[in-house]
């Protein structure tokens, strides 16, 4: 079993040297490495289990590294994902940038510069930040509705009777969850993630 502390990576690639490949030099970096040969697998595994950073081959039988990148930045749009991509289809890597993908590599890899470029991403994705992900209970699902709605803290907590400290702490908290820092991140969040319902 992992350590909670080691960063899980998730490859995608229908290329099994390359998969194998890349699971050996992370591995080597401590990193936990989990492999698929196509988007559904890790679509399925990636609903059930934490990811600190996803790498996906672009082109692929069935759904491409671009179905993938959209589908993980609707439901956890956090977790960065770096694309790699053969010279000819850059173009499509570009796009993937444009669509939310911290950076597209060339194949053939050259595996020192690829894990390094793995490390600083994660590292700079605030590994500290132990709330991003976790559900939001049903009172930060009402106050994040309250807050939506353009109320403030003292307003919210009039309506809830509750004290205002109290709101800001679980308004902190859907911050931290939702991974954004000003009501501005979090409203493109709210949209990008589909939780207007909240």
């Amino acid at each position: 079993m992992a350590n909670k502390t080691t960063p899980q990576v998730f490859v995608v690639d229908d290329d099994s040297c390359i998969r194998d490949s890349l699971c050996v030099y992370l591995k080597k970096a401590r990193f936990e490495c989990t492999c698929f040969e196509n988007v559904d697998d890790c679509l399925k595994h990636f609903r059930q289990h934490h990811c600190d950073l996803l790498i996906t081959d672009v082109v692929m039988p069935g759904k491409t590294g671009l179905d993938l990148l959209d589908e993980i930045k609707r439901i956890a749009p956090w977790v960065p994902v770096l694309v790699i991509t053969s010279y000819s289809e850059v173009p499509v890597a570009i796009k993937a940038v444009k669509a939310g993908a911290v950076d597209f590599v060339e194949k053939p890899l050259d595996m020192e510069s690829f894990i390094s470029l793995a490390q600083s991403t994660i590292t700079q994705n605030d590994p500290n930040n132990f709330l991003r992900g976790k559900n939001l209970t049903k009172t930060e699902k009402i106050i994040l509705s309250m807050v939506l709605q353009g109320k403030a803290n003292k307003e919210i907590a009039n309506i809830l009777h509750r004290s205002i400290r109290t709101v800001e702490v679980h308004r902190s908290h859907i911050m931290g969850k939702l991974d954004v820092h000003s009501v501005v991140d979090l409203v493109k969040r709210v949209t990008a993630m589909d939780l207007e319902g909240y």
